[in-house]
């Protein structure tokens, strides 16, 4: 995207979930962490350093390769906060001698960060509400007032035919209701304004 000079409105995929007072809460995520920019270290609640101790390379099942620094704790012995901090029951290693561990990719937080300051702005909000008024009433619209239930034809080939037909009906029916409603020239809903 960065490359062809577009912008994303992506929503993070924990967007809704980073909302909730639990996710907040929990004190083994990276995000409640605190974060030292200059000597690269996190800070949990037991005021130990995570440090870093070095990279590495993961694939993913698409082929993406991405970058994973590793931060360990540099001494969770004795610290009460261990049962909370230290997640996973499927170790073989037990929880007294385990140390906190961190895999963060760096690239990865500094986009969802970019991401979710844009979706947050006045035209982030418009685009995401206008996405699930535009998309979600299309496929209402097809099959309510369409009578659209079921593909009559068999075949990919068809299928896909069949899809375009629906697609350019539903399209010329929206532009005949715009027309009709002298809205030709605006393409987005306005957000509305609370008290």
């Amino acid at each position: 995207m960065e490359d062809n000079g577009q912008l994303s409105f992506i929503k993070p995929s924990n967007y809704e979930i980073s909302k909730t007072r639990k996710f907040q809460n929990d004190i083994s995520r990276v995000e409640n962490m605190d974060y030292n920019e200059e000597e690269d270290f996190y800070i949990c609640k037991n005021n130990k350093k995570l440090i870093l101790t070095g990279t590495k390379t993961e694939k993913s099942k698409t082929g993406y390769l991405s970058e994973k620094s590793i931060y360990i704790c540099e001494n969770c012995n004795g610290c009460p906060y261990k049962a909370e901090c230290i997640k996973g029951r499927n170790c073989n290693t037990p929880l007294e001698e385990r140390t906190k561990q961190l895999n963060v990719s760096k690239k990865f937080k500094e986009k969802r960060a970019e991401d979710l300051e844009r979706i947050l702005t006045e035209e982030g909000q418009q685009l995401r509400m206008n996405r699930s008024i535009q998309a979600e009433g299309s496929f209402g619209e097809l099959k309510q007032d369409m009578g659209f239930r079921r593909y009559l034809c068999r075949g990919s080939q068809n299928v896909l035919a069949e899809s375009v037909l629906l697609a350019l009906a539903h399209n010329i029916n929206k532009l005949h209701n715009k027309i009709q409603g002298e809205r030709t020239g605006t393409h987005l809903f306005k957000l509305k304004k609370s008290a």
